[in-house]
């Protein structure tokens, strides 16, 4: 046939469909035959699907329970000053890797050397006045000793005057006998009289310093008592006075060490907010340090889910950081006290009655295997998907 040949369709008339011959009972027999065995085949595919799907739910299916609303996270330390002061030097920047102890940030010193200087003079004073103290002590003990002494011999003293006064009475006495019939002269008598007086006036005086000296005694002895609730029992070192300026010293000494800031755990810096020349003041956030080699995966399962989850279960994660190529390992080391909607700011009120259920979901603490952190870390925030095997 040429490309110029033309096709032309026969349209078969009515009369000519009408007149094909009907099929034979032998064809439609042999149709009949064909169709059970497909149709027995087609049942056989599906039961045969339904069993493995069956199968599989009850073997696998239903011993894990997995979720992609998990999210990498650790328990940051923030870095904060425990004293006030300018900032001299920062010896690190963000993504930094630290270890515990190393120099974050050192602030001026200047106040806290010279507030160390100032306590350990005290200190010095302190140790001064107790050495005083324990001297003092010494003296008022000679002193009561002293006035003691002191005490005899005016009681001594009294006892002379009180001699001297009795024999001046009797002489007096005897004079005035003497003095009516002439036998002593009134010049004799008034110097008996004098005598007298002056023994009386001389035991009067005696009997003052006696007085005196008593007195002396009594508050040197309470001197002496005074002083020792000082010192007595306890030795220099151990005197309070000395031990609060050493507290003093301590504390100083504390703060000048705080003005050198250092990494209170080992992980990367991130959000340093600090610069030199900048004063901070104390509990100011200065920075933080992320243990990433601690890092744990907080996993928000549905309700539903959660039914067969416990502690210690073994859980495998992926990261979308890494890909499905790299699997980590964990375990299920704890389970929230209630879901994220409990605790958010403004918490859902159901009691109104216009109310909608919502599905929640209870965290779910996953420890990861930190030998798989060391090859593959990860960070903060990050995607993971987790798998819980609930039959182990």
């Amino acid at each position: 046939m040429s490309a110029t040949d033309t096709v032309i369709p026969i349209e078969r008339t009515p009369q000519a469909r009408e007149t094909s011959p009907p099929p034979s009972a032998g064809a439609t027999g042999r149709m009949a035959a064909l169709r059970r065995p497909l149709l027995a085949g087609l049942a056989g595919v599906v039961v045969l699907g339904a069993a493995g799907a069956g199968g599989y739910w009850l073997l696998i299916g239903a011993r894990f329970v997995e979720t992609d609303n998990a999210y990498v996270g650790a328990d940051s330390a923030e870095v904060t000053p425990l004293v006030g002061g300018p900032v001299s030097g920062v010896e690190v920047h963000d993504t930094q890797a630290v270890r515990r102890g190393q120099v974050l940030v050192e602030l001026d010193d200047t106040d806290a050397r010279i507030a160390l200087a100032s306590a350990e003079a005290d200190l010095d004073r302190a140790r001064r006045q107790v050495v005083s103290d324990l001297s003092t002590d010494r003296a008022l003990s000679a002193q009561i000793a002293s006035r003691a002494a002191a005490e005899a011999r005016a009681a001594a003293s009294v006892r002379s005057s009180q001699a001297d006064l009795d024999r001046a009475q009797v002489d007096l006495e005897r004079r005035q006998a003497l003095a009516g019939n002439g036998a002593v002269s009134g010049d004799e008598l008034t110097r008996a009289q004098n005598a007298f007086s002056t023994a009386r006036a001389a035991l009067e005086a005696a009997k003052a310093a006696q007085v005196q000296a008593a007195a002396d005694r009594a508050a040197a002895s309470g001197a002496l008592q005074a002083n020792a609730a000082l010192t007595d029992g306890a030795s220099v070192e151990a005197n309070p006075q000395v031990a609060a300026a050493r507290a003093k010293v301590d504390q100083a000494a504390v703060d000048l060490a705080r003005t050198v800031i250092r990494a209170p755990i080992d992980g990367i810096v991130t959000r340093r907010d600090v610069q030199i020349g900048q004063r901070v003041a104390a509990g100011a956030t200065l920075m933080q340090v992320v243990p990433i080699q601690q890092a744990y995966v907080d996993a928000n399962f549905k309700e539903q889910q959660l039914s067969r989850v416990r502690i210690g279960q073994p859980v495998t994660l992926t990261a979308d950081l890494y890909g499905g190529s790299v699997t980590y390992h964990g375990q299920v080391v704890g389970l929230s006290g209630g879901t994220g909607a409990a605790f958010s700011l403004i918490p859902a009120q159901n009691a109104t009655g216009n109310w909608i259920k919502v599905v929640q979901r209870l965290p779910v603490r996953i420890a990861i295997d930190p030998t798989d952190l060391r090859v593959h870390p990860l960070r903060v925030g990050l995607s993971m998907n987790v798998t819980v095997d609930t039959a182990r």
